[in-house]
């Protein structure tokens, strides 16, 4: 089992930066891929961005390219979204994931999640 904690939400202005943070702990080694995803109001989940151990490789979408990097501590148990230049569209709750699977597939199938962390950005 991996128990999955964001923290780091809040509400900005447009064109402003916040950082989120997801820690692991419990069966972190088993992990081979840590996640972002975000959920707007009224609309499905989408993939932001993720981190695979097994490469040491990070993708990020297209949506907010440019604008928010991915990064991971060297102990392996956090895994960081940094976000800049923050539009009203990024308001969404955000969800860490992580999964254990080998496969190529970086946008689904993950298999533990945090809480989610509210990002607010006004115009």
């Amino acid at each position: 089992q991996v128990r999955l904690v964001e923290s780091g939400g809040g509400l900005v202005q447009a064109g402003g930066s916040l950082r989120l943070e997801c820690e692991a702990s419990g069966r972190t080694f088993s992990r081979t891929y840590m996640a972002w995803f975000r959920q707007p109001p009224g609309k499905e989940r989408e993939f932001v961005a993720a981190f695979r151990w097994s490469t040491d490789s990070l993708i990020v979408s297209d949506s907010v390219k440019g604008r928010f990097t991915i990064s991971r501590d060297n102990a392996g148990r956090t895994i960081d979204l940094q976000m800049n230049s923050l539009k009203p569209e990024d308001t969404a709750v955000y969800f860490c994931a992580a999964k254990s699977s080998y496969s190529d597939d970086y946008y689904s199938d993950y298999d533990y999640w945090g809480q989610g962390t509210q990002v607010t950005v006004s115009s």
